[in-house]
């Protein structure tokens, strides 16, 4: 999981919850994280649709926060 892939899913996060603190009314959403096969990770953001990103974690250093993945890693945005 690069911290490109971490970028992209944080900025997803924060723009739902821009949406939902802004909206006259009741608003909710919620993230789920699946552990895939292949050394990858399955984010899910719920909010009336759903972003679906899967990121590869087997490199991530949680001491730093800062990965050694290689640059031909991509973060695949599927799309329901």
């Amino acid at each position: 999981m690069s911290n490109e892939q971490i970028s992209v899913v944080k900025e997803q996060l924060l723009s739902v919850f821009e949406d939902a603190f802004q909206h006259n009314g009741f608003s909710e959403f919620r993230v789920e994280i699946k552990i895939l096969k292949r050394q990858q990770k399955e984010v899910i953001i719920h909010y009336g649709k759903q972003h679906r990103f899967v990121m590869d974690y087997m490199n991530f250093s949680r001491s730093t926060g800062k990965t050694k993945a290689s640059p031909s890693q991509k973060l695949v945005n599927i799309k329901p």
